[in-house]
């Protein structure tokens, strides 16, 4: 929805001639690697569903171009009453870069379905067939550390993402 309302705003920029104020539309996203089912699948996400950051010059006709794109339900405004008139908030400059240097970073995000204390089976190494509880998920590093119990102890494994399956 959100590449649609995009679309549609720039559809408007252009045929009602106002690039001169509305200078860029953005739906901020960030690419993830998706660990699922011991694959690494890339793709894109977004950061914030259902948002479009719109950098303009705001006056009367920008924001008329705007507030009046079809898809658009609403803004972000200090008005409480969640009135549609109400004008929105500008970010902050330290909020945009924030948000660019997240879409812009190099190192994709790895997602993954593990959470701590989840049960799981280790499919790959030394230690496959074996079952443990997450104890620390660590997704800079692509990483997860297991409680695996052997020899009537619980042992911490640090294993990576693809070496360990969800149970149940």
């Amino acid at each position: 929805m959100e590449e649609r309302v995009k679309k549609n705003l720039e559809q408007r920029i252009a045929t009602m001639d106002v690039r001169n104020k509305i200078f860029e539309v953005v739906v901020p996203t960030e690419e993830v690697v998706e660990i699922k089912d011991g694959r690494r699948s890339p793709k894109r996400e977004r950061l914030f569903p259902g948002y479009v950051l719109v950098r303009l010059n705001m006056d009367d006709q920008s924001w008329y171009v705007v507030r009046n794109t079809p898809g658009i339900t609403g803004f972000i405004s200090a008005d409480e009453e969640g009135e549609r008139k109400a004008r929105p908030v500008p970010l902050t400059e330290k909020e945009v870069s924030n948000i660019f240097r997240r879409m812009a970073d190099a190192q994709p995000r790895a997602k993954v379905g593990l959470a701590k204390g989840q049960n799981v089976k280790v499919i790959d190494g030394p230690f496959s067939e074996f079952i443990g509880v997450v104890d620390e998920v660590m997704p800079d590093k692509g990483k997860v550390r297991v409680l695996v119990s052997f020899f009537g102890r619980e042992t911490p494994v640090e294993l990576d993402f693809l070496q360990t399956e969800r149970i149940g």
